[in-house]
């Protein structure tokens, strides 16, 4: 069926003048860069051949034929190969190189290849004929952020970052030397409308997989797409599973995925990497409508919001794919990649994967992760049994090769990673090796358990600075925190996503004594997102000669953010109730802790900011920050300022 639409659109394309497929329907996305190793991912319509060259002061440096022995490709459908280059090459360090990828299309040779310059014609910045990246063994400056959420009404701040790109480029000190994108870079579970009618679009032009469910009652996924109820109703036809309710009530069946925003839940594998394409480059959008699907009533007006901020956030997908080809990107999830509420509890842990759907949706938001995020933060992690299980399915995507590695997928443990950097960057799975309560299953787990945390240990013994990424922050905002402690109590953990460090006992003591250990490094940097506003503190511990200096840097989102005026209420409450002298200091687990909310020029107390922005990071050669700040579209940059007030503990 999916053929004989492509077949349909093409020939709709032809008669009517419209484009052809690109070359490159996504990427190239400058992935895993250091200086004896580089990584690049791209999507084509087909298995690409062809060369990738680099230059200095514009004279070929070194040129590689595609090949087994450095490019990998997963087909994920008719039209649609995930290609990922790995090249052990050793390039100069601190110097302007540019790159190129010609890539060979059917029934040509390698003279007929067009630079990356031609097949993509808004890559390049100004005065430039191609990509570039400048390969930086220290870590001088850097940007994060995370929370991009397509139809979200604020601006999308990865143009900021491709403005502040374009205005270091070849300069190698200023020049930022990552991209770090902390979690929910899609939000899987918060789809508008007219994102999965273009979706549905996508899959049929691209003819992706199929999909046969079992022990459900949508037995496809062309059952699935043919629901009269197709478009803002799925909450209707997601899972549910009795689970414990409030300790006031009787167990009730209830959903499994909790989300408010579930209209449009994705739920095929299909759907999720089609999503992917979409969010990250303006090509395939030029091949779908957003309008001319059926809305009910009740959703028209989101409907017309969620179309004005998508029609926005496609315009600058140009500059999204142009600063995605000249620095490198690492990334981590966070719950919206997958589900809200994922693994949130052991009761949701158990409901969600005894339930076959449920499991499927989670495994197809995992098995899209894995191919358009995780694979190229450090490819040697999926080699051996990994890619055996990947490629049985890609050969074959039946429902035996999809379950068996989906099921594969739910058990692995090693999504974390780190950068032989200096310093050296340490990015934590918080996801799926969690510490489960032992007081009771509807308890909030702890982020990582006591193995993935004596893991962390190692990782930063004999480091003298560390760069560590937690997509939810280490040290949050108290009074928050507090509020999560009162709604699990009253049994509602996953009404407001109850979920962070100090939730859980074990978790939470054990992270501190990690920073309070006399081996641990002197100079802590912890990059998070998560919570839609940004914040920095300066942190010690008390009563310590020697203490390790410690900065939470918190940068979220950058497209989301928190609705005024319930942050400003939040921010003067925490410095209310848990300012310096406050005795209700005493009943915090970070009491030992002597915590500085940095502040915001113009914001008077205030302490958390909610415009949505890009966090942008200059160090010291020590490893302690010297310029904080988030980088906003309009050109403007909100700084965190050091105070020597202590403000909460």
């Amino acid at each position: 069926m999916l053929l004989n639409s492509i077949e349909k659109i093409n020939k709709f394309y032809a008669k009517t003048g419209v484009k052809v497929l690109a070359t490159i329907i996504a990427g190239p996305i400058l992935r895993r860069l250091t200086k004896e190793q580089l990584v690049l991912w791209w999507v084509s319509p087909f298995e690409a051949t062809g060369e990738f060259c680099c230059y200095l002061n514009d004279e070929k440096i070194y040129s590689a034929p595609l090949s087994a022995d450095n490019l990998t490709t997963f087909r994920f459908g008719t039209k649609a190969y995930v290609h990922l280059l790995e090249l052990d090459i050793e390039l100069p360090s601190e110097h302007y190189i540019e790159y190129d990828l010609l890539l060979v299309e059917q029934d040509q040779d390698i003279t007929q290849a067009k630079p990356l310059a031609k097949v993509i014609n808004h890559l390049t910045y100004e005065g430039k004929s191609r990509p570039s990246f400048i390969i930086q063994d220290k870590i001088n400056n850097l940007m994060h952020g995370s929370c991009r959420n397509p139809h979200h009404p604020s601006s999308d701040s990865l143009l900021a970052g491709d403005a502040k790109l374009a205005s270091v480029l070849a300069c190698s000190e200023q020049r930022p030397a990552l991209l770090m994108m902390s979690g929910d870079q899609v939000y899987a579970d918060h789809v508008a409308g007219a994102m999965l009618h273009a979706i549905h679009q996508v899959i049929a032009l691209l003819g992706l997989n199929d999909e046969v469910f079992t022990d459900c009652e949508i037995k496809n996924s062309e059952q699935l797409c043919q629901l009269s109820a197709q478009y803002f109703q799925r909450e209707n036809i997601l899972p549910k599973a009795k689970m414990k309710a409030s300790w006031y009530k009787p167990a009730t069946s209830q959903p499994i995925f909790t989300s408010t925003y579930a209209h449009n839940h994705v739920m095929t594998f299909a759907e999720a990497m089609a999503m992917y394409l979409l969010v990250w480059s303006p090509c395939l959008w030029e091949h779908v409508k957003l309008t001319g699907f059926a809305v009910p009533a009740k959703y028209q007006q989101t409907h017309i919001k969620e179309l004005a901020a998508l029609e926005v956030f496609i315009s600058g997908l140009d500059k999204v794919q142009r600063l995605l080809a000249h620095i490198p990107t690492y990334m981590i999830f966070d719950d919206h990649d997958v589900t809200d509420d994922w693994n949130l509890t052991a009761q949701w842990e158990h409901a969600a994967y005894q339930d076959p759907l449920a499991k499927r949706i989670i495994g197809n938001t995992l098995m899209a992760y894995w191919l358009c995020q995780g694979w190229g933060n450090d490819p040697t992690r999926f080699t051996g049994d990994f890619w055996q299980q990947a490629d049985a399915y890609q050969q074959q995507p039946n429902v035996q090769h999809h379950d068996a590695f989906i099921n594969y997928l739910l058990e692995f443990s090693h999504w974390h990673y780190s950068l032989p950097s200096s310093p050296k960057l340490v990015v934590l799975d918080t996801r799926t090796r969690r510490w489960r309560s032992e007081q009771a299953l509807d308890d909030p787990s702890g982020l990582m358990d006591w193995e993935a945390m004596c893991e962390l240990q190692q990782e930063l013994i004999g480091q003298d600075a560390i760069i560590l990424v937690s997509p939810a922050p280490i040290f949050g905002v108290k009074v928050i925190e507090v509020i999560q402690r009162i709604a699990t109590i009253f049994g509602q953990p996953l009404a407001v996503d109850a979920e962070n460090w100090m939730a859980h006992p074990g978790s939470a003591s054990t992270m501190l004594n990690i920073f309070k250990h006399p081996k641990t490094p002197q100079h802590f940097v912890i990059l998070s997102g998560d919570v839609h506003y940004s914040f920095a503190y300066d942190i010690e511990i008390r009563f310590r000669h020697f203490s390790p200096h410690i900065w939470q840097i918190t940068s979220s989102g950058i497209k989301n953010q928190f609705p005024q005026p319930y942050i400003g209420l939040f921010d003067k409450l925490n410095r209310w109730l848990y300012g310096a002298y406050s005795p209700l200091n005493l009943l915090t687990k970070r009491r030992a802790m002597r915590i500085k909310a940095r502040k915001v020029p113009e914001k008077g107390h205030q302490r958390l900011f909610e415009k949505s922005g890009l966090g942008y990071l200059e160090l010291n050669d020590d490893g302690s920050p010297n310029h904080i700040c988030d980088l906003h579209c309009d050109g403007s940059m909100t700084e965190f300022i050091e105070t020597t007030e202590e403000m909460l503990p």
